[in-house]
């Protein structure tokens, strides 16, 4: 039986109201950004962060062409690395290990070859746009195409994983103005992510003839376009279906309930105690984080509250997270 976690994403959406997903959402946004460049060891400031969401919310309508992922690959880098065209130099994946040596992970296509490779890239978006492809198995063929062939210096993952995000808006997989925040998934499964990865990059390594330069350059000897033309792309879809279902039944699930239990908390607080809205969100986000009670580390925290308003406060917080995980058990 086929699993339908658009269906199931929908279902979940549809049991909460308009405020509580709007708030959820917004968030969610801001966790699929962060997560994104941590992925690749980055902590973006808020003006990128904004970027980046913005650029997110905008992936129903992206148009992937040639200036588009130009334009895109300018708002979410550090501005000195924009692109204004593709790379024109030997680019890898790699990392540094002792004595200053680079340990080479993947060889990306040579940059005289970069231009052809997108060129048929752009076709094959356009055949992913079909219909007929599952949105899910369109998403993960273009974006990881995308990232084997590293057209730009910089931002490759993270338009690799906006990509993904393009293909299931557009084709209305994930509902609308709501984003699975699926880098948080892959986050939590970076190992999986990697070997997903190096079912790709290992096999290739073979068949690709390099070589430093006194420089510290890498240099492409032999004819490798056709190597990152044609892949099996069945463990990348299989991988993010796993993933897409993770974040739906986990992070989305999860921030939908934390919004409501909180709203409803704070609701309950404020009939108790005519707290400042400070003061109130504080208490309620600190029982929240253990189970419905204040620690007893935080109680100093509180010291114009008796002990008494403390224990009817504690049951408001408690009745709100009894009263979602009945709701949406």
């Amino acid at each position: 039986m086929r699993v339908r976690i658009d269906a199931e994403a929908r279902a979940l959406i549809e049991s909460y109201d308009s405020v509580t997903l709007s708030r959820a959402v917004n968030y969610l946004y801001t966790k699929e950004t962060r997560s994104s460049f941590a992925i690749e060891g980055e902590t973006p400031s808020v003006s990128r962060t904004d970027r980046f969401v913005m650029a997110l919310k905008a992936a129903p309508v992206f148009a992937p062409d040639k200036q588009s992922l130009i334009d895109l690959q300018g708002k979410i880098v550090d501005p000195r690395y924009a692109a204004q065209d593709w790379r024109d130099f030997q680019n890898f994946v790699g990392e540094a290990v002792g004595g200053y040596k680079e340990e080479v992970h993947f060889v990306c296509p040579r940059p005289q070859d970069v231009p052809g490779l997108m060129d048929a890239w752009f076709v094959l978006m356009e055949r992913l746009a079909s219909d007929s492809v599952d949105p899910v198995v369109a998403a993960a063929v273009g974006s990881f195409s995308f990232v084997f062939l590293h057209p730009f210096s910089d931002g490759n993952g993270r338009i690799h994983r906006f990509l993904i995000h393009h293909a299931l808006a557009k084709r209305g997989y994930s509902p609308a103005d709501v984003i699975f925040p699926i880098s948080a998934s892959i986050m939590r499964d970076r190992r999986g992510y990697d070997q997903a990865l190096e079912t790709f990059s290992k096999p290739l390594a073979q068949f690709v003839d390099w070589r430093w330069t006194l420089e510290q350059e890498i240099v492409v000897n032999n004819d490798t376009a056709d190597l990152y033309r044609y892949f099996d792309a069945t463990v990348f879809a299989e991988y993010l279906y796993a993933r897409v279902a993770d974040t739906v039944r986990r992070d989305l699930k999860e921030e939908l309930g934390f919004v409501a239990v909180f709203d409803r908390a704070l609701a309950g607080v404020r009939e108790i105690v005519d707290m400042p809205d400070r003061r109130a969100t504080l208490f309620v986000r600190l029982c929240m984080q253990n189970g419905g009670h204040l620690a007893a580390g935080k109680r100093a925290q509180f010291s114009e509250l008796t002990d008494a308003e403390i224990a009817q406060l504690e049951a408001q917080v408690q009745q709100a997270m009894v009263a979602e995980t009945a709701g949406h058990s």
